[in-house]
């Protein structure tokens, strides 16, 4: 695939060789170019961690927040201009652990914000600790005898928390990824999309091999994602849960009112406009003095 050269810095990404990061890079600038969307216009925020460096090589407005609060920050910036396209990037430590109650709020609220998540297993930036996605047998210097705990399901959780568009998409398939993340922004919600990828230096089980004996696109499958059961028992399929295969696409999409919609402040334009009330701003200026 062709990087779009419109939507790429010249900064050179300092993620490892062979890390999943790049192909979700270059799927992302794909999916920007694809929706003909000036660059500022967008807003990409992301946390702490190695998916946290990925807006420094977009040409785009980009915030730099708090490890687990990108969420909290990209819904500050919706509700200041609901006028801009806003993308939170995270990892799986930054979305699911830190992160994780701003991420079930997200789901709830239905904010009109796309979230990306770069899920590897591990914490990739500070040395490979297991991430809630690793797997109860997961084996690092952190865990010797496993995590002994179940991973997390970020999919179900989302249904559970009423997500109106969940999809899960993988590093190396990046066509049919361009394609999802091009979905969920264009979806008038709360855009989230799982993306599995390899971790070459930290994660030895979830390998690109690993991955691809696995995966298979519900695309080809007559899939209908407007069944909220259907795509809940489609999230439990996981290996180490027991089914050896694993969906990629969209598992599930409904519509409701975005939490922008509802909020009487914007009824008369974003907040990044001027608006002047004489009367309002002295009487306010009494209460004062």
């Amino acid at each position: 695939m062709t990087t779009p050269g419109v939507w790429r810095r010249r900064t050179e990404p300092t993620w490892c060789p062979g890390c999943g990061n790049y192909k979700i890079l270059d799927a992302l600038t794909e999916a920007l170019l694809s929706l003909k969307i000036e660059p500022w216009k967008v807003v990409i925020v992301s946390g702490i961690g190695q998916a946290g460096k990925l807006p420094h090589y977009v040409r785009c407005n980009f915030l730099h927040g708090l490890h687990g609060r990108a969420l909290s920050h990209a819904g500050g910036v919706k509700l200041a201009n609901p006028q801009l396209t806003v993308i939170a990037v995270v990892g799986d430590g930054d979305a699911y652990g830190e992160g994780g109650s701003h991420l079930v709020q997200a789901f709830r609220r239905n904010m009109d914000v796309t979230c990306l998540v770069h899920n590897n297993g591990v914490y990739g930036l500070t040395k490979g600790q297991p991430s809630p996605t690793a797997g109860q047998e997961t084996v690092t210097r952190l865990t010797p005898q496993g995590t002994g705990m179940p991973p997390f399901n970020p999919l179900a959780v989302g249904l559970a928390a009423g997500g109106t568009f969940i999809a899960r998409g993988y590093a190396n398939e990046t066509e049919q990824l361009a394609g999802l993340v091009a979905e969920a922004i264009r979806h008038k919600g709360f855009g989230f999309v799982d993306i599995l990828q390899p971790c070459v230096t930290y994660n030895r089980v979830h390998t690109y091999e690993w991955f691809e004996e696995r995966v298979y696109d519900l695309g080809h499958e007559e899939y209908l994602p407007a069944d909220r059961q259907q795509a809940m028992q489609i999230a439990q399929d996981w290996p180490e849960l027991g089914d050896e295969r694993i969906a990629l696409g969209v598992l599930y999409r409904s519509s409701r009112p975005t939490h922008e919609e509802q909020q009487h402040g914007l009824l008369s334009g974003p907040l990044t406009e001027p608006r002047r009330n004489r009367e309002l701003l002295n009487k306010a200026a009494d209460e004062f003095f």
